[in-house]
């Protein structure tokens, strides 16, 4: 049996997606989608997503979305963006779109292959001496450090992901050093895919909320440089956290195939 793919990137992070409108994939088949986004077996990507029709009235579409290792995972944040760009490339939006992903509803707008996704809220900034931590959708954990080019990040990526206070249930891990008023850099350690990845949307967002958490920016739009590219992150300040978080960058169409299953 043939399945028919999408391939997408957003600064680096790339994803396998599949239109799933009609259920031609399980969503237990976990071995087949970790084969799919294996890079010796497989297609390869960090993640597999599902555009599938909406549950309700209101939203465009719905958004599946699995880790490397074939689990369903938390937020993506590029991988939101990116299924935008595929939504629209399908003609199932034109230049904004509503659809609901595990974390709850998101509106986000196109222009040519700049998608600007809307991010949950935040409440709260967990903060200790050497490191923040937030849930953007996804759990991160996030430190300063220096000379972040040469930083050993799978290594120390990898304790903090499985250490004290995250252990089973893990954290992604956002390595961050300040490069002008209101840029910054960051390289990311993901939980399921087991590596560094080239960009981290959910990441990307929860450093620019953490640094101006911890006073090293006052500006409300924050550009962050990844290995694979820049992102914008946009919010407001609210009395509980922040609130009308929007992450803006690409999202490219890479190629179309086919895989036998």
């Amino acid at each position: 049996m043939v399945l028919p793919f999408y391939k997408y990137q957003g600064t680096g992070n790339d994803f396998v997606i599949i239109d799933n409108r009609q259920l031609v994939l399980s969503k237990n088949d976990t071995k087949l989608i970790k084969r799919l986004c294996d890079r010796k077996f497989g297609i390869g990507a960090d993640g597999l997503m599902l555009l599938e029709l909406p549950e309700n009235d209101i939203d465009d579409f719905k958004m599946v979305y699995f880790n490397a290792d074939g689990n369903e995972s938390s937020m993506c944040g590029n991988g939101g963006r990116c299924l935008v760009a595929f939504a629209a490339k399908l003609g199932v939006i034109a230049h904004s779109a509503h659809f609901s992903a595990i974390d709850g509803r998101h509106y986000a707008e196109i222009s040519n292959e700049v998608v600007r996704l809307q991010m949950q809220d935040v409440e709260e900034i967990k903060e200790s001496d050497s490191h923040q931590f937030l849930n953007t959708g996804s759990p991160h954990h996030v430190a300063l450090v220096e000379n972040l080019t040469e930083y050993d990040v799978k290594t120390q990526g990898k304790k903090i992901r499985y250490g004290a206070p995250y252990y089973e249930n893990g954290t992604n891990v956002n390595f961050v050093q300040q490069r002008d008023h209101a840029a910054f850099a960051v390289r990311t350690y993901e939980r399921g895919v087991e590596d560094e990845t080239l960009s981290c949307g959910t990441g990307v967002t929860a450093v620019a909320l953490a640094m101006f958490s911890k006073g090293l920016t006052d500006s409300n739009q924050v550009m962050i440089e990844t290995p694979g590219g820049e992102l914008s992150v946009s919010f407001e300040k609210s009395e509980t956290g922040f609130k009308n978080i929007f992450l803006t960058g690409p999202a490219t169409f890479v190629f179309k195939g086919e895989i036998a299953w």
